[in-house]
C-alpha cells in the first residue's frame, strides 16, 4: 500500500504527521507521505491519519 497527500487540498494541520509519523511528514506547512510501500505494521495507523484528515487531503491504495 502506498499513501499520497494532495498539496492543493493540504491546509498543514499536522494531524496525520502527529498519529504517524513514520509515513507521513510535514515538509514546510504541508504534509508529504512516505515515498513507496508503506511499512505493513504501520498501514493502520496510516489509514486512520488518512481518516482523520478534516479535508480529506489523504488516500492510500
Amino acid at each position: 500500500m502506498k499513501a499520497f497527500v494532495d498539496p492543493e487540498l493540504c491546509i498543514g494541520c499536522t494531524q496525520c504527521a502527529g498519529l504517524c509519523p513514520e509515513v507521513y511528514q510535514m515538509e514546510g506547512t504541508l504534509a508529504v507521505a512516505i515515498p513507496g510501500d508503506i511499512p505493513p505494521d504501520q498501514v493502520p495507523l496510516a489509514v486512520d491519519a488518512a481518516n482523520a484528515c478534516p479535508v480529506s487531503a489523504i488516500r492510500v491504495e
